[in-house]
């Protein structure tokens, strides 16, 4: 029993030293995507700031592969010193019911720094469909079931779930048409192959100012700041309906409680600056900046709700 208590103070004494000392080198922030997308640009936003707070550089370092597996496999083996950071989104909560096995548990292998920010899907339809809000659109689409498609990023992915929970929550049978990766399915909607896609603000808002494509509802919960005159689709016709991309940061389970500490206050300073607000709203991303406690209450919600839609649906990965 003594040698337990000496063993615990040692840890926690440890763990107080590295936090007084950290970082004394770069950081590094491991972003399991490939390079380019919405995911890339929120690591690298708080990169930019990253030296302002904590005196020091935050690398980001893709690894895309296996749906984000790839990537937060390396940091939940990683050393718990808090020098390698990973960028958490959706997937992780889609990914367990997805996959049949997965090497780690996003909720317990990893601790969840904060929850960074999220941003709606806009659902958008040709100009030439004869529905331009969203009742008259589940009205054509029940008056047509199966008739009516609509393209995804992907099997498994944010947009091609959102718009399974939409055809739960309407009562409407929409056909899937899978692609790899948003700006695919954007241009058949533009060409009128297929009827609609869920996309971010930033893949669609030039074609939505020229009038190519019109939207009919966001995603979220909440309206946006980044397009406050369009209607929720929970307000339009589904109540309680919500499906966002969403990123929190993440270190592996074990890492020292003072440097969680250390990174959440650091990291929700930056994510309150008001500079990296209006990029981030020019982007569509409206941000949130939590405590640790609620970044991984939010990953537990998102993983119950996903889970649900996948096993319904009986979603499998392509």
């Amino acid at each position: 029993m003594f040698r337990a208590c000496l063993f615990l103070l040692s840890m926690l004494l440890s763990g107080s030293v590295l936090a007084q000392s950290y970082p004394s080198k770069p950081v590094r922030i491991i972003v399991p995507f490939a390079p380019g997308a919405i995911n890339d640009y929120v690591a690298r936003a708080i990169s930019q700031k990253f030296p302002e707070v904590f005196g020091q550089t935050l690398i980001t370092d893709n690894r895309p592969g296996g749906g984000t597996i790839v990537g937060t496999e390396l940091v939940v083996r990683g050393a718990p010193d808090g020098y390698t950071l990973l960028l958490v989104s959706v997937a992780h909560a889609i990914n367990p019911a997805l996959f049949e096995k997965l090497p780690y548990d996003a909720q317990t292998d990893l601790t969840h720094v904060t929850l960074v920010g999220a941003a709606p899907f806009v659902l958008v339809v040709n100009p030439a469909l004869p529905a331009k809000t969203m009742k008259e659109f589940i009205a054509l689409a029940k008056s047509k079931p199966g008739q009516l498609n609509y393209g995804s990023s992907g099997t498994g992915g944010g947009s091609h779930l959102a718009t399974e929970l939409l055809n739960a929550m309407a009562g409407i049978e929409l056909t899937h048409v899978p692609y790899k990766g948003a700006a695919p399915a954007i241009v058949d909607v533009l060409g009128g192959q297929i009827t609609l896609t869920l996309a971010t603000i930033t893949a669609v808002g030039g074609h939505l100012k020229s009038g190519k494509l019109r939207a009919l509802a966001v995603s979220s919960r909440k309206r946006t700041g980044a397009a406050p005159d369009l209607p929720t689709v929970a307000e339009s016709c589904c109540a309680g309906y919500e499906a966002s991309g969403w990123w929190n940061i993440a270190v592996t389970a074990a890492t020292p409680k003072p440097i969680v500490a250390q990174l959440n206050t650091g990291v929700v300073k930056i994510l309150r600056m008001p500079d990296v607000v209006s990029s981030f709203a020019a982007q569509g991303v409206d941000l949130v900046g939590s405590t640790p406690e609620e970044a991984l209450a939010q990953l537990k919600d998102e993983t119950v709700r996903w889970g649900k839609v996948i096993r319904d649906k009986n979603i499998k990965p392509e």
